[in-house]
């Protein structure tokens, strides 16, 4: 079980750490093999957060014998010639692995660029036949959030059959993914949405509660059963009024909830890490089918 002394916090750096070490003998062999592992990243504009990650993404890739080519287009590209340049991508065979930096920028559709990643290159798992093929159990690219946050709950030794799981949002690559998993692992589950009337009676039977919203303070202690397992994928950044430091907050009143939960993941250094982990994962995956 990957928690902390206190047997509360789940440490997703550990986590992430352990899936990456796991990763490097897996390129050495595909290297070895003459099936070498690339991601191609595409970043329209210049957007400050982006390139932060971007620099990141590359070291890790680096650290896990993938090779990282980052696609640094103009802000101003239409919507066809990013569509035709990811056309580009999908047919070249040297690239084993496509994802694309958020946010793009205005006017573009993001949706309809994501599905033109072909599924097969597709480590975010955001086209919408690897999302599909989660409700069906196929061999597929999963989407790493939710591939992360069932890590992060099997991690804590918690048995899934028959439990009660209440997942908070409902998105199409985290919120629902999350929940189609989770069934698969067939646990009861339920998916709450804005419309759900008393959901803090619903989360206060749960043995898992995730939240997947992006809405600081959103879980509250009266929300939780003393013992659950707290998945927190929710991430704000938010501004100290009197220092005007920003710093970063999950969905989950920590200090509230943490003395109350059975485990919980911290934000940051809980969901986030891991997520990242999965998208590596995601990429020796590609390049193995492929090969």
């Amino acid at each position: 079980m990957n928690v902390s002394e206190t047997g509360r916090i789940i440490d997703g750096r550990a986590i992430a750490s352990q899936v990456r070490g796991s990763l490097l003998e897996r390129t050495s062999a595909l290297k070895a093999a003459g099936s070498p592992v690339r991601l191609d990243a595409i970043m329209v504009g210049a957007d400050q957060s982006a390139g932060v990650y971007a620099a990141n993404q590359a070291r890790m890739c680096d650290e896990v014998g993938i090779e990282y080519r980052l696609h640094e287009l103009s802000g101003d590209i239409s919507q066809a010639d990013l569509e035709n340049y990811i056309d580009g991508l999908n047919a070249a065979p040297e690239v084993t692995a496509i994802m694309l930096h958020m946010p793009l920028p205005e006017g573009i559709k993001t949706e309809q660029v994501q599905s033109r990643i072909l599924d097969a290159k597709d480590v975010e798992g955001v086209n919408p036949a690897n999302i599909g093929n989660v409700l069906y159990g196929r061999r597929s690219l999963v989407p790493c959030t939710a591939l992360a946050t069932m890590t992060l709950i099997e991690s804590t030794g918690i048995e899934l059959p028959g439990k009660k799981v209440v997942c908070i949002g409902a998105s199409n690559i985290v919120g629902k993914p999350v929940a189609v998993l989770l069934m698969r692992a067939e646990a009861t589950v339920i998916s709450t949405n804005i419309h759900t009337p008393d959901i803090k009676s619903l989360c206060r039977d749960a043995d898992v509660l995730v939240s997947a919203v992006g809405k600081p303070g959103l879980v509250t202690a009266d929300m939780v059963r003393p013992g659950a397992v707290i998945i927190d994928v929710g991430i704000t950044r938010v501004t100290d009024e009197e220092t005007g430091r920003r710093y970063t907050v999950g969905d989950v009143d920590f200090e509230q909830v943490s003395p109350i939960a059975g485990w919980i993941t911290p934000v940051p250094g809980g969901v986030g890490p891991v997520t990242v982990a999965m998208l590596l994962r995601n990429t020796v995956d590609a390049a193995d089918r492929s090969g």
